[in-house]
């Protein structure tokens, strides 16, 4: 074809020069130029970033044939018509915004040990030493029991008293005259320990004389109160423990003991009734009811008989917890047998923390262990993983060896118990404990 040819051929011209299409041209031109006069100038930050990178410059400076939308305004797009909120490109053109993290969002599944606000108090804090307990001596001075603690100040200043060194260095004389033996095992038993098992027999017998009523609702049962006022009209019962010339300290002691078993107008039994308990024991203690000679039956007899009617009782009236973490604490009901029981297998050639997940283990040796029992009754009454519903129990298995569960424990009850207002507020003092 010849050059002529070539350039007479009717080829459509695009863009502005051509003549069929500078209405439309001009149009375009118009538009671009309102837009651009409608968007304001680009800060200096900006600037710099788009000479820096030119991928950053606004698309809308490559020439009229692009034609970017208006920024959204913040009142008019923050939420979609359905409520949602609306995600836009972020302010570099790359994608999405990623969505804020919320300040108070707590993973599913936290580490039970060191959740906050108290875990590094815990930590930081000195392991509880065992401590002797001072039999008090004539003249007596017996007073009826009251409480007065209402604040933390006043917790702080029980456990700055002697009395309240001497309760908690009792506990941890309890938990180290158990260390590494089973419950089984012979022991000295005295006459006033036979007596506490034999009381804790009756009151178990008065279970069997008090059904549960019939009712819709599984927790609280009714028929617990009945029991409570068996047992608050049993004051002879400690006549049994006590020498004719300390009887008169039964309208001090005697309130620890019916505390120690639950409430009958709540209907419910947590760590501060057991603390009850103890301080119960304690009181026999100092009127050296029982002394030291006594501390592994005290344990291995006496705290079986009463876990076991606990048990019963918590069982049959489905008795609320008092207090309870939920799933962040060790037991609904319990925390004095996970010290027992963790002093229990401090050394034990063959067992570990990690062992409870081991049903044969536990199957064979929860008669033997406070620990090994409390692991298959949380298993028992509550369905599901251990990791599930006990994350607290299910992270304690990972610590290396049961010393360190023990010291551990001892701290946590100090702090988590003894140290709580909601749970020492129902504390009781007298002239036993001061």
């Amino acid at each position: 074809m010849a050059e002529s040819e070539i350039n007479n051929t009717n080829v459509p011209q695009t863009g502005i020069n051509s003549e069929e299409s500078t209405p439309k041209a001009r149009l375009a031109a118009e538009e671009v130029a309102e837009k651009m006069a409608s968007t304001p100038e680009k800060c200096d930050s900006q600037k710099q970033r788009e000479e820096e990178n030119p991928m950053e410059q606004n698309p809308a400076d490559e020439g009229p044939s692009f034609q970017s939308p208006p920024p959204p305004s913040a009142a008019a797009c923050s939420r979609c018509p359905c409520g949602a909120p609306v995600n836009f490109p972020n302010e570099d053109g790359f994608g999405l915004s990623p969505p804020p993290v919320p300040t108070n969002y707590r993973p599913i599944r936290a580490p039970a040990l060191l959740t906050p606000p108290n875990t590094q108090a815990v930590i930081l804090a000195p392991v509880p030493q065992a401590q002797k307990v001072s039999i008090v001596s004539a003249p007596y001075s017996f007073q009826i029991p009251c409480r007065r603690i209402s604040s933390p100040t006043d917790i702080e200043h029980f456990h700055n008293s002697d009395s309240g060194r001497s309760f908690m260095g009792f506990v941890v004389a309890l938990s180290e005259s158990i260390r590494g033996h089973k419950i089984s095992d012979e022991c000295y038993e005295s006459p006033s320990v036979k007596g506490i098992v034999e009381i804790l027999g009756i009151m178990d017998v008065w279970i069997d004389e008090i059904p549960p009523v019939q009712q819709p609702a599984r927790y609280g049962n009714p028929a617990f109160r009945q029991w409570q006022d068996r047992l608050h009209q049993g004051q002879e019962l400690m006549d049994r423990l006590l020498a004719p010339d300390i009887r008169a300290s039964i309208p001090e002691i005697f309130p620890y003991f019916t505390d120690s078993f639950g409430n009958a107008m709540r209907i419910d039994y947590g760590t501060g009734h057991e603390a009850n308990f103890a301080a119960w024991l304690f009181c026999l203690a100092r009127l050296g009811v029982i002394t030291e000679n006594d501390y592994q039956a005290v344990v291995s007899r006496v705290f079986v008989k009463y876990l076991g009617l606990m048990r019963r009782l918590q069982t049959t009236y489905w008795l609320e917890p008092a207090g309870s973490h939920g799933v962040w604490g060790l037991d609904d009901y319990h925390f004095l047998p996970f010290i027992f029981g963790s002093s229990q297998l401090v050394d034990h050639k063959y067992m570990k923390p990690k062992s409870i997940h081991n049903q044969d283990i536990l199957d064979s040796f929860s008669d033997e262990y406070f620990y090994l029992s409390c692991v298959t009754f949380v298993k028992k009454v509550k369905k599901g993983h251990l990791a599930e519903h006990s994350p607290m129990i299910d992270d304690i298995s990972a610590v290396p060896n049961w010393g360190k569960v023990n010291s551990g424990m001892l701290k946590m009850y100090k702090a988590e118990v003894l140290e709580k207002v909601p749970i020492m507020q129902h504390f009781l003092f007298a002239s036993l404990i001061e």
